[in-house]
C-alpha cells in the first residue's frame, strides 16, 4: 500500500512540475533528424516538384533548428520524410 501511495505521489508531483522521468523516444535532437533527412535525400528518387518541396522543408527545418526551435524543425523534417515515403 505504501509503495502505491509513493508512486502515485511521484507521478502527481512530476506532472505538476512538468518533469517526466519517462522520456519519449520521439524526442530526437533536430540536428540528428536533419542528418537523417540529408542521408535519405541522397538515395531518394524524387520528381522535380517533390525535390523542390523537400528542399524547401529542409531549409525551413535548418532555420528553425538554428533558432533552437526543435519542435518546429522536427515537424518540417517529418513532412519532408513523408513526401519521400519514409
Amino acid at each position: 500500500m505504501k509503495k502505491t501511495i509513493i508512486v502515485a505521489t511521484f507521478v502527481t508531483l512530476t506532472t505538476l512540475v512538468g518533469f517526466s522521468p519517462f522520456a519519449h523516444a520521439d524526442n530526437v535532437p533536430c540536428e540528428d533528424m536533419l542528418k537523417t533527412l540529408t542521408e535519405t535525400m541522397a538515395t531518394a528518387k524524387l520528381n522535380p516538384a517533390d525535390l523542390k518541396s523537400v528542399n524547401d522543408l529542409k531549409a525551413k527545418a535548418e532555420e528553425r533548428c538554428t533558432a533552437e526551435d526543435d519542435k518546429r524543425s522536427d515537424g518540417f523534417v517529418t513532412d519532408a520524410m513523408k513526401i519521400m515515403g519514409k
